[in-house]
């Protein structure tokens, strides 16, 4: 019987120690999500910061790019075009146009190489009238490949640019541009020897072999990029 009571005066004894301790675990349970909307609000904080400091330009650009659409570019001092997110988004479509009118404006200039080097052919063969005639047709169409290559090449240097830099290593896009300065060196070459041939017949070779070289170039820069 002693020990029956003595139990009895542990457990009640015992029974405010559980009840303090369960008032302890509601408390906690009040104060978590406290601690809980200060991490979310760290959180949304740090996203923040991060949105501010997204980076809008690629590090590296042509230099033509970063004449006009640099930070402190034409078209950003003279407030044409605010360097803002909207804006970028804005830029992208127009460099998206300019892009597939650069790839229209190389067909076309292709097309107008074939046509100029059957003439060119055709006038190293030509006599008299024939001559004269071909000639005429041979300089129109030189004109007309200059105004087209000039436009195409002006297209691909000032168009906006893009979101991100070049992909490392070679790429497809890396040989179009190696091309191309194959091709324009080739141009400027075979437009001065053009204007040279006149006072000085014997150049005619090495016209015809800067054009082919130049048509050569050109076409395989179009091909690195269509397939």
């Amino acid at each position: 019987m002693k020990y029956v009571c003595f139990a009895l005066i542990l457990w009640l004894g015992a029974s405010p120690l559980r009840a303090q301790d369960s008032t302890a675990v509601r408390r906690d349970t009040v104060i978590a999500p406290t601690t809980t909307d200060t991490s979310g609000n760290d959180l949304l904080a740090g996203l923040t910061d991060s949105t501010e400091k997204q980076q809008l330009l690629p590090h590296k650009m042509l230099f033509t790019q970063r004449a006009f659409w640099g930070p402190k570019g034409l078209l950003r001092v003279m407030n044409v075009a605010p360097l803002t997110p909207e804006g970028r988004i804005h830029e992208l479509k127009v460099r998206r146009t300019m892009l597939i009118m650069h790839q229209i404006g190389g067909f076309v200039t292709l097309a107008g190489f074939v046509a100029q080097g059957i003439l060119g052919a055709k006038l190293y063969n030509a006599k008299g009238q024939d001559y004269v005639d071909t000639k005429v047709w041979h300089e129109r169409s030189a004109t007309f490949i200059n105004i087209a290559y000039g436009t195409t090449l002006a297209l691909s240097l000032t168009t906006p640019p893009p979101v991100v830099g070049a992909k490392p290593g070679f790429t497809s896009i890396k040989l179009h541009k190696y091309l191309a300065i194959v091709h324009l060196t080739g141009m400027i070459a075979t437009n001065i020897l053009a204007h040279m041939i006149d006072n000085n017949p014997d150049l005619k070779p090495y016209h015809r072999a800067a054009a082919y070289g130049t048509f050569g170039a050109y076409a395989a820069s179009i091909l690195a990029i269509a397939f």
